[in-house]
This record gives structure tokens, sequence and C-alpha cells, in this order.
């Protein structure tokens, strides 16, 4: 659930020298910067498309595992011809020695973020929600702190990280939640013991608070959980086969995955973290998918297949989220490319997986996995040097 503001959206962050936990860990997440035989998946040939991608990404993946210590990484990529390969390096359960599963389910994270930003622009397009509309408007009351106010944050402010609230995951320890149910408005009540972070409006600041209020926004205007709206209105609509948002206390992941770990304290052991409740990260972190499955999803989003072009415009409209030219738009960011250009998409960490990838403007899709949060900037960074490498490859 934690976002990196440098990187990209992670899960697990640093802030105040404080590193975020479990929702990132476990809501998909804030400002982020993830062990053993290098078992590889041998590419196929690679096609006019993709001349030297097969490579570069293979070899991207066995430094994740080699250098890095990720037990596994994995990799989507879809040229602009709409062909699309899958790799694999590490081993996908270290106690077995197992291979790593082709596009195998993993927890998305952050990710999530962009799914629910587009339920929430799908209800703006059909005249129930209005961007610029106080939270007090659809929750009276509901949001009031020290320095926090409801009658002073929009819905848009919610959606970009620019209303100021504290974050609840940096107060949540990985330990703690993995087997515990949390109700979205215990999240909630978690995060405005804090006071405010900024004024509405003031700068950008991620916080997995605001996605929590958009999903009970959600709620509140459809009359129906957000899992079903998500479900119905992107799942389904587009055909995302291996992607979920898992019910009230299901811990385990329903098809085939590699097993992620997670280290907790950053310095301590791997520890297997693949079961855990993921109600933590809710309406910011709690999607399980492929990393093909995101690139459907990325792919169809910018296509506007899943928005009217004024929503489409208004999810990429940006502002800039921390340093590499990361910005932010309404649970979309994007991200430059080594080989011009730039791609879109959002990032996510959750104990035991990390997410990154896009797409680009032009139909060139990637999504990679580690099954660890990276806990060193060298190995955050060469996660997205794999999805820069599928993209320019």
């Amino acid at each position: 659930m934690r976002a990196q503001t440098g990187q990209s959206l992670r899960s697990s962050t640093r802030q105040g020298g404080r590193r975020r936990r479990a929702v990132s860990a476990a809501a998909a997440v804030a400002v982020a910067i993830g062990v053993m035989t290098l078992g590889s998946l041998a590419p196929p040939a690679a096609s006019a498309d993709a001349a030297a991608r097969p490579d570069a990404v293979q070899q991207a993946l066995n430094t994740l595992v080699r250098d890095d210590g990720m037990p596994a990484a994995l990799a989507s990529v879809q040229g602009r011809n709409g062909r699309t390969r899958s790799y694999t390096a590490g081993v996908g359960d270290r106690t077995t020695g197992s291979k790593v599963p082709r596009d195998g389910q993993v927890r998305i994270g952050s990710n999530t973020k962009a799914f629910t930003a587009v339920v929430v622009l799908q209800l703006v397009g059909e005249g129930k929600i209005d961007l610029e509309a106080f939270v007090d408007t659809y929750l009276p009351g509901l949001v009031r702190g020290e320095g926090i106010d409801g009658r002073r944050i929009t819905v848009r402010q919610l959606l970009q990280h620019t209303s100021g609230l504290p974050d609840y995951g940096i107060h949540l320890d990985d330990d703690e939640i993995r087997n515990r149910y949390f109700e979205p408005r215990g999240l909630l009540d978690l995060a405005l013991r804090h006071r405010a972070d900024a004024a509405p409006g003031e700068t950008w600041g991620y916080s997995n608070t605001n996605y929590v209020l958009a999903g009970l926004i959600v709620e509140k205007v459809t009359g129906r959980p957000l899992a079903e709206e998500m479900d119905r209105r992107i799942i389904k609509r587009i055909g995302l086969r291996h992607t979920y948002f898992p019910a009230p206390g299901e811990m385990t992941i329903r098809e085939p995955h590699p097993r992620g770990y997670h280290r907790s304290p950053a310095d301590g052991p791997l520890r297997d973290f693949t079961e855990m409740d993921p109600s933590a990260g809710w309406a910011a972190g709690q999607v399980i998918s492929t990393n093909s499955d995101l690139n459907r999803f990325f792919t169809a989003l910018l296509a506007g297949r899943l928005l009217p072009a004024a929503q489409l415009a208004e999810m990429r409209t940006t502002v800039p989220a921390g340093t590499s030219g990361l910005r932010y738009g309404l649970g979309l960011t994007s991200r430059p490319l080594s080989c011009g250009g730039v791609y879109w998409g959002h990032g996510g960490d959750i104990a035991g997986y990390e997410t990154r990838g896009g797409v680009t403007d032009d139909g060139r899709a990637a999504n990679v996995a580690v099954t660890s949060i990276p806990t060193d900037k060298a190995a955050a960074r060469h996660v997205n040097d794999a999805v820069d490498r599928a993209l320019c490859g």
C-alpha cells in the first residue's frame, strides 16, 4: 500500500525516518524507496516488436534475485502488437524450491488505489459524485480532528493526495495486522487520532487514509460494498480473470502464486507472509491480481474503455510527487522513461509483495512483481529499472 515518492508508489516507505508498515504492507500505500536460487525461465525468441526485450527483462529479473536477494521476480510485457511475454526468476517457495508460477497471482498493494479512483470517477461521470464537493457532502460530520475538517477537504484532494490527512498506515505494525480484521471506519478512526499533516490543498502527501475515505464515499453513494462495485464496474467489464477483492477473513491467495516474504524489522530475517488479512489495506491496497491483468487494466484505462474522456483527462492531470520525475494524478502516476516519454500506472507494496509497472501512450505495457518489499534504495531502483527495460527494450 505504500507509495514511493522517489521511486514509484509503494507500500513500504520511510517518513520522518520511520518505515511505513503493513499497509503498504497493508494498504497500498505512501512514499517508499523487497533472496535464492536463480531459476530463470528461458524467454521465447524475440519478435520484431521487442528484439532486445526478452534478454533485457530476464537479465533485470535475474539481478533482482541474484544481487538484491529477492526470492522471486515475475514480469509480464506486452508489445505494441498486443503480444505478451511472461518471465520469472528465483523460486516460488524458499522451503521447497518450487518453480515460480508463470504470471502467478500476487497482492498488488497500492495499485488498488487506481481501481478505487476509477470507480469514483465513473460515479463523477454519472453525476453522482462531484470532484469539487467537500467530503462532508457525502459523509457529514465523519471527518473531524486536530487541523482536520471534512467541510474543507474535496473529493479531488482525496484522490490526488493533497488533503493533508495523516496516514493511518504508518501507525500499524505488520505483525499486528497480519491476523486482524479491520473495518474501514476503524482505519479512519486511527488516522483521526493524529493531527493533520498539512492544510487541504497545501502540498502533496501520500496517505492511505485518502482512499479509505474515497471507498466510503463510493459505498455511501451507491449503497453497495466497494468490492461489488469494483467487480461490476471494472473486473468483469474488461475481463480481468485473475483479479479479485478478497472477501472478509480471506487470508489466502486463490490461484497459483509465488509465496511472499517480509522483513520486519527491515534488518530482520525473511519470513513467509503469504497468508495474511489484507483488510488494513481495503480501498487503498487489498486487491489481488497478476502482472498480465494489471497490464490489461491500465491499457483499458488509458484507451478510454473505463472512463469518459473528461474523467480520464482529470485522472491524468498530475502534480509533482517527490523526486525522479514522478507525478501523481487522481489515482494514477506518470514516470519518465529512459527512452523518452512516460508510462502511466501506480505501483504498490504490501507485506510479501511489491509490484511496479504501467503503460505508455503508444500501447506498450509492463508490470514487474517481486516477492519481498525492497529494503534498500538499490533494490528499489532495480525494480523500477526492470520496468524501464521492459518498456524501452
